[in-house]
This record gives structure tokens, C-alpha cells and sequence, in this order.
């Protein structure tokens, strides 16, 4: 028992030791650890302190260089507002001085304008005794010129005015013209003045010719054609002025070449069946033309009749065409102008109907044309544009304008029509002769294939008004003595030479 409290207090002996060594060692660990962890704050706070110390020189440097460039943009704005306020200075002196010399002047100018109002009065009342006119009469007369002037200046602007809307107007009907004329885009002329029949050889002249002239003799009374043959090798040329006629002969003839059989009974048997084949054929022509022309309701007589155009020619552009090609630019242009274009229509394919008979018939194809058109049924207003397109009878509707302008343009446009070299020709000497027969023309000529003549005048005997006059004149005097197609320009050339020599 004792051995055992012995060991007991041995083992807590022991034990205390033991745990008094191991609490030294550990408060000894924990303060070298403590030690360590204060040197090391210590250390990085004096780092940190000289960071800090870093810093702040750094921004006190920045800072006063700062404060130095301010300092130099200060001083040199002040110098700027220096060198601006001397310049403000010696500105002031210079108004200053400027203001003196205007009131110097200005009472020099007042001392001026009394003299000036002086004289003003004594010259008034000068003008007055010499003119014997009160100030209030003058001022009616000055009124009444500058009343006149002002009227003056009005007529001028107002033809600046006309002319501006005339070249707008005449701008604007030429794109309908181009345009009308591009849609339609008819043919150039083929034309046939004369009919001229083949022969397969020289030996069926004589057969033509007959016996003693027997079967010439009785083509010819039959047909109601001239039968012309002369030299000309293999051809025989048939001549009438009834185209209708011409072309029943002209068929027939070649028939009989064709058939060999050339005597008087079967001449008029076989033009006899030609002649039916022609009206049939005519009948089928103006059926087309109409059709072509989108125009409707016709009387057949009226058809036949219009069908007979296929055989007329003017200047060598075809009728029947022409009658197509009007009617087709009568619609365009109606169109384009909010007008009936049914009426433009008919009326163009029937303006020019009278033709095909007035080689039979007393007056104008214009007014032939009209009195069959009304006696067939077609519209009032369609026979006054038939009637009216040459201005015979006066013009009820804006469609007989149009009418006659798709006529115009139909004849006149490039291609439409031709004319032979002699009657070319005559024409330009007409246009010059016309325009040499006035008083101050030094030259003419006549241009574009007699569509233009150009007149230089002299200018010490023509000015610039005559010279408008004179081209008034020649203008009139060329439509009342002188038949021609479409337009003609006539131009007056006034110029003023001035001459010298360096020597």
C-alpha cells in the first residue's frame, strides 16, 4: 500500500514535471512565434512606411510641377491680356481720334447741305421761272413718264413672259410629237407614180399592140388608161389619173401577158373580172384600215370608199397609210390631252376621205369628204373635223385641233413624203426669190430641203424691229403664194461687222 502511494506520488511528480516542461516549452514556442510574427509586422510596417514615404514624394513632385505649369500658363495669359489691353488702348486712341475727325466732317457736310438746300431752292425756283411749271405740274409729268416707262417695262416683261410660255408649249408639243410618232412608228414612204408592166420579151409589144393597133386600141377604150410603149426594153408603162383604174389595167394586163390570149373579147372579159377583184380588194382595204385604226360603226359604203385611198398617193406617201398613221397619232395625242379619242379616231382616218372622189366632184376634198361622211351617218362632230382639218369651215372642238395636227405631223414627218427633182428645186428657187423681193435682203438661201430659208439683210437698211417685220412678212407672203407640205422657218440674220487693219 505504501509501495503504492509511493509510485503514486512518483507518477504525479512525474507527471507535474513533465507537464510544467511541456508548458515551458510551449509558452517558450509561442512567444519565439509571437516574436517572429511582431519582427515580421515590424519589418513590413516599415516597408510600408516607405512606401508611403515614396508616395507622397512622388505626389509632392507631381504636385508642385503641376503648380509650376500653371504658374507658367498664368503668366502667360497675363501676358496675352497685357498685349491685348495696350492693343484695346491704342484702338481707343484711334477711335477717339477717328470720332474727332468726324465731327469735323460732319459739320463740314452740315455747313455742305445748307449751302446745298440754298442752291436747291434758288435751281427749283430757276426751273420753275424757266419752265413755267409749278413743283405740282412737274410732278405729273415726271408721273406720267415714269407711268410710261412702267407700262414700257410691263410689255417687255409680259413677251418675256409669252415667249417663255411659248417655248414651254412648244417644248411640250414636241415630246407629244416624238412621242406620238415613236409609238405609231409607221413606214417611210413607197411610192408609185407610174405603173410599169414587165414583158417576158420584145415580141409582146406587138402582140400587145395588135394588128393595126386593134388590141391597144380596145385595152385602152375599155380600161380608160393610156398604154404608152416606147423604147424602153421589156416594159410598157400604163398612165391614168384615176388610180383605181390604173391599177384594174394594170392587173389586167398582166393577166393577159400571163395568159397569152390578147384579143378585144377577152380584154373585157378579164377586166371586166379585175375590176371585181380591185373593189373587192378595195372593200378589204379600207375593212383593214379601220381595224388598224381601232375605229368601229362605219357604213359599208364609207368603208368602200376610204378602201379606195389604197390607190391615191400625195407626194408620194399613200393615202390609206396616211389615214392609219393620223388616226393612230390623233389617239396619242388625245390621250395625252384628256380629249375623246374615239372621235380623234375616226375623224383622222377620215379626214382625208373627199380624195378618193374628188376627181369626180365639184369643191375640196375636205368638204366632199364631210358631205358623204354626214350622208352615211357618222357623228357631227367627226364631219366638222373632216370638214375643218384645212380651215375651210371654222373648228368646234378641241379633236379638230388634234386632227389637224396628227396631219401636220404625218405629212411632215422625215420619210413621209418625197417630192421629184424638178419640183424640188422650184420650190427652193421660189423661197429664194420670195425672200430677195423685199427691200434690205442681201442674201438668201434656202435650207433643209426647202423646210428652212435663211435671209441676211443689210444692216444699215434693216434694224432690229424691221428685221422681226421682214421675217412677218416673208412668212405671209410664202403661205399665200406657195403650196408645200408641213412648215416653213424663216430665219432674218442681222449682223454688224466692225473692220480694221493694224498696220
Amino acid at each position: 500500500m505504501l509501495i503504492l502511494l509511493v509510485d503514486v506520488v512518483i507518477l504525479a511528480g512525474v507527471a507535474y514535471f513533465l507537464t510544467r516542461y511541456f508548458a515551458e516549452k510551449f509558452k517558450n514556442d509561442q512567444q519565439n512565434k509571437a516574436d517572429a510574427v511582431l519582427l515580421q509586422a515590424n519589418e513590413k510596417a516599415r516597408e510600408i512606411e516607405l512606401e508611403a514615404k515614396d508616395r507622397a514624394l512622388k505626389t509632392l513632385q507631381e504636385a508642385e510641377a503641376e503648380i509650376n505649369r500653371r504658374r507658367m500658363e498664368i503668366n502667360r495669359e497675363e501676358d496675352r491680356l497685357q498685349k491685348r489691353r495696350a492693343e484695346l488702348d491704342q484702338r481707343f486712341e484711334r477711335l477717339e481720334q477717328r470720332e474727332q475727325a468726324v465731327n469735323k466732317r460732319q459739320s463740314s457736310v452740315d455747313k455742305r447741305l445748307n449751302e446745298i438746300e440754298k442752291m436747291y431752292e434758288q435751281q427749283m425756283a430757276e426751273l420753275q421761272r424757266i419752265a413755267q411749271m409749278s413743283v405740282e405740274e412737274a410732278r405729273a409729268v415726271l408721273l406720267q413718264e415714269a407711268e410710261k416707262e412702267a407700262r414700257a417695262d410691263m410689255a417687255r416683261i409680259i413677251r418675256q413672259i409669252e415667249a417663255e410660255a411659248r417655248a414651254e408649249g412648244e417644248k411640250r408639243a414636241r415630246e407629244l410629237i416624238a412621242e406620238s410618232i415613236q409609238r405609231v412608228a409607221s413606214d417611210h414612204v413607197v411610192s408609185v407614180t407610174t405603173s410599169v408592166i414587165s414583158l417576158p420579151n420584145e415580141e409582146m409589144k406587138g402582140r400587145i399592140v395588135g394588128r393595126n393597133g386593134r388590141n391597144i386600141r380596145a385595152f385602152e377604150q375599155a380600161a380608160g388608161v393610156d398604154v404608152i410603149v416606147d423604147d424602153t426594153p421589156e416594159a410598157v408603162t400604163i398612165s391614168c389619173f384615176d388610180p383605181v383604174r390604173r391599177e384594174v389595167a394594170r392587173r389586167a394586163l398582166e393577166r393577159l401577158i400571163v395568159d397569152g390570149r390578147i384579143h378585144p373579147a377577152h380584154i373585157e372579159k378579164v377586166l371586166g373580172e379585175e375590176q371585181k377583184e380591185v373593189d373587192k380588194s378595195i372593200i378589204e382595204a379600207g375593212e383593214q384600215a379601220a381595224y388598224d385604226a381601232g375605229v368601229t360603226g362605219l357604213h359599208p359604203e364609207v368603208i368602200k370608199v376610204l378602201g379606195r385611198l389604197k390607190y391615191r398617193t400625195s407626194y408620194g406617201q399613200n393615202q390609206l397609210a396616211h389615214a392609219v398613221e393620223v388616226a393612230k397619232l390623233s389617239a396619242v395625242l388625245a390621250a395625252e390631252l384628256g380629249a375623246d379619242v374615239d372621235m380623234c379616231r375616226m375623224g383622222g382616218l377620215l379626214h382625208d376621205l373627199g380624195k378618193a372622189m374628188d376627181h369626180n366632184t365639184d369643191g375640196t376634198h375636205a368638204m366632199i369628204g364631210a358631205e358623204f361622211a354626214k350622208r352615211y351617218g357618222v357623228p357631227a362632230k367627226v364631219v366638222n373635223i373632216i370638214a375643218s382639218h384645212h380651215h375651210e369651215v371654222e373648228q368646234e372642238s378641241v379633236e379638230a385641233i388634234i386632227v389637224e395636227a396628227a396631219d401636220a405631223i404625218s405629212g411632215a414627218r422625215p420619210g413621209a413624203r418625197r417630192e421629184d427633182l424638178e419640183q424640188y428645186i422650184k420650190r427652193l428657187r421660189a423661197l429664194e426669190e420670195i425672200a430677195n423681193s423685199f427691200k434690205g435682203v442681201s442674201q438668201s438661201y434656202a435650207i433643209q430641203a426647202g423646210r428652212e430659208v435663211r435671209i441676211i439683210v443689210r444692216p444699215e437698211d434693216i434694224d432690229d424691229l424691221a428685221a422681226t417685220r421682214l421675217a412677218r412678212d416673208i412668212a405671209k407672203k410664202i403661205e399665200e403664194t406657195m403650196q408645200y407640205p408641213g412648215q416653213i422657218k424663216v430665219t432674218v440674220i442681222r449682223e454688224t461687222r466692225a473692220v480694221d487693219y493694224a498696220r
